[in-house]
């Protein structure tokens, strides 16, 4: 597949046929997305390409609120039986206590139709083919990968059967080096041929695929559009890795990097401007996270209909450790979403007992709705 030219927009209607405009057809794929799913084998995005050009153009339907409303705090208070809500106190009083206003669910934005979240769970596998020490993608040949993350799959969904599960593969397609480089960037950016084999391995359990970039010495503001064609897809979204982005020069994995709200709001716009052009349901953007200072100014963040924002409390270890980060630097600093990674083999490690398992994680308030595997 080629690849658009940096920094450009060339290639999107060889990616995204010009489909996406009204009728009829796509809206009922929206709202009879689980029951295709279930009966007939296909995903969202598979049912949505089904439209091709010269069909009546779609009118997307509109967003369930009251439902939408309802998941987020489901996974805000980390239970199904929803009390009645309480008015925050505004009164200045000294005889009246001011009550706080809770911090989830995030006040944000609506997202668009179409989107993913609240209403899914993703599982994700991460890694790099070419790496057997990045994740399970490159550990394990192609069958087992698929045969680990239906389980992965099978057993959220037995956790919490009120939220359908829907799989990703989460592909690290820029990845930071400790070499320079022929240009410098101490980063090296993978083939297309490795991103069609993420897009044929999630094809093949009806799931969606993220495209991960670790900039070292580089910005996502020059890496991103150099893939351009594949983030204008309806089934690719995004995830960025603070820790390696090493806006000081160091060389990565020296130091543990940063990306201010500067960056996490150009990558919004930008993938914004993607989903406007073409017509696309609202994408995802995934942040890693397990330090303070990896993500700086997050009140400055500001989450877009036609983005969705997760920060993924990133951190390996014992059970309480990652319990501690996840509500150190990931809870208490809220945005929109959040995610929970776990780590086959270092969250085994002595004085560890063992991973966390998804009955555990469900209670954690709030509940993370993105769940990545390495």
């Amino acid at each position: 597949m080629a690849r658009a030219n940096k920094g450009s927009r060339v290639g999107r209607s060889r990616v995204v046929p010009a489909v996406f405009a009204v009728g009829v057809g796509v809206a009922c794929m929206f709202l009879l997305y689980a029951v295709v799913s279930d009966m007939f084998g296909v995903s969202y995005y598979a049912a949505l390409a089904e439209v091709t050009e010269g069909k009546p153009v779609p009118v997307l339907p509109k967003l369930d609120t009251q439902d939408y409303d309802r998941r987020m705090l489901v996974l805000a208070l980390a239970t199904t039986t929803l009390p009645a809500p309480e008015p925050v106190a505004t009164t200045t009083s000294t005889s009246t206590p001011l009550k706080k206003a809770p911090l989830w669910p995030a006040k944000t934005v609506y997202p668009n139709a179409g989107a993913l979240l609240p209403f899914n769970r993703i599982i994700a596998y991460y890694g790099n083919f070419y790496s057997k020490g990045m994740g399970v993608l490159g550990e394990y040949p192609e069958d087992v990968v698929l045969a680990k993350l239906r389980a992965e799959v099978a057993n959220w969904e037995a956790a919490d059967p009120s939220t359908p599960v829907i799989p990703a593969i989460h592909y690290i397609l820029v990845t930071a080096q400790a070499s320079a480089g022929k240009d410098g960037m101490y980063r090296a950016r993978m083939p297309d041929s490795q991103i069609d084999i993420a897009l044929a391995l999630a094809e093949k359990v009806h799931g969606i695929v993220f495209i991960d970039f670790q900039v070292g010495l580089s910005t996502v503001q020059k890496e991103l559009p150099v893939y351009e064609n594949y983030l204008a897809m309806p089934n690719v979204h995004v995830g960025i890795d603070p820790e390696f982005s090493m806006k000081g020069g160091e060389r990565p994995g020296t130091v543990i990097g940063t990306f201010d709200a500067e960056d996490i709001n150009w990558v919004g716009q930008y993938l914004a401007g993607l989903v406007r052009d073409n017509n696309l349901p609202p994408k995802i953007l995934v942040i890693h996270r397990f330090t303070d200072d990896m993500l700086t100014g997050y009140k400055r963040i500001t989450p877009l209909p036609e983005v969705q924002i997760v920060v993924d409390m990133d951190g390996w270890g014992f059970p309480a450790k990652k319990i501690n980060t996840y509500n150190t630097v990931v809870a208490a600093e809220p945005i929109q979403f959040t995610g929970f990674k776990l780590f086959y083999k270092n969250d085994t490690k002595p004085p560890s007992a063992g991973m966390l398992t998804p009955q555990e994680i469900l209670r954690l308030k709030p509940r993370p709705i993105y769940i990545q595997y390495q």
